[in-house]
């Protein structure tokens, strides 16, 4: 995971919440020459992500932290499994810990119950994607997370590909005119993709030359005979009301990717923690 001038200006919003007035407790205790060492570990089984952005938040904090990656993005681990070591000023080492454990938890998280989705399916050569329900800022990170857990992404702006979704089609009134008007006016290599939530929606797609087709809060059965209009014609996604004790029975023949929403904005925050050693007084 790369650092970017995005990245760091989450990582500085991040610490100004949490120590704008300064880390009052770590100060009083600790003087400026006060060292000490401590490491991340995983307290449960989890897919890691984000050892780069933690790594960052105590550079940002102190660039007199010393910090060494135990462990990679992606990584499957075990409980009790180091994911970085560091050493330097106690009060900075302290003043750091929640934000870099923040950003580690919750990409974690999504790296994890990404990896569970994507195993849930494996052999089926369906695609897990994510979608654009990531929380307001977070959005490359959280879509790197979805990647290190094993899956892919749809698209991070609305300015990737043509989208039309039900409410677009209320409003050009048919899907016809929204997708005849979107391919006037879309840029020549973005792919057309049209919403469905019935076999009547399927075919007007159809008709109208989607490229791919989204088969909207359809149980199984109904995407099986979608899948067989569709014929290969179209790529076929499928969406809304997939979990993951169920996401093997939306795995048909026929369809080529599943999107899950839950994949960023429900995923639940890992458990990591820091363990600091007892410190000297003096490095």
């Amino acid at each position: 995971m790369q650092h970017s001038p995005r990245t760091d200006h989450l990582i500085d919003l991040a610490l100004d919440e949490d120590e704008a007035l300064g880390d009052v407790t770590s100060r009083a205790i600790f003087p400026d020459r006060h060292r000490c060492r401590g490491f991340i570990e995983a307290k449960e089984a989890l897919v890691l992500c984000g050892v780069e952005v933690a790594a960052r938040v105590f550079a940002r904090v102190d660039p007199g932290i010393k910090v060494r990656r135990l462990a990679r993005d992606g990584q499957a681990l075990r409980p009790g499994a180091r994911v970085l070591a560091v050493a330097g000023p106690t009060a900075a080492i302290l003043t750091a810990e929640r934000t870099a454990l923040n950003f580690l938890q919750r990409l974690s998280g999504i790296a994890t119950l990404t990896r569970r989705f994507a195993d849930a399916v494996a052999g089926t050569g369906v695609r897990i994607v994510d979608t654009r329900k990531t929380t307001p800022g977070w959005r490359a990170l959280e879509k790197e997370a979805v990647r290190c857990g094993g899956g892919f992404n749809h698209r991070s702006t609305l300015g990737e590909h043509v989208l039309i979704k039900d409410n677009h089609i209320a409003a050009a009134g048919s899907i016809a005119r929204a997708v005849a008007r979107a391919r006037d006016a879309a840029p020549h290599l973005a792919r057309i993709e049209v919403e469905a939530k019935t076999l009547a929606e399927v075919r007007m797609a159809l008709r109208a030359g989607a490229e791919v087709i989204l088969l909207d809060n359809m149980p199984p059965a109904l995407i099986r005979q979608a899948v067989a209009l569709i014929a290969g014609a179209a790529v076929v996604e499928v969406s809304g009301g997939v979990r993951l004790a169920t996401v093997r029975e939306f795995a048909l023949q026929g369809v080529d990717v599943i999107s899950i929403g839950a994949l960023t904005h429900s995923a639940t925050a890992v458990d990591l923690s820091l363990t600091v050693m007892p410190g000297r007084g003096k490095g």
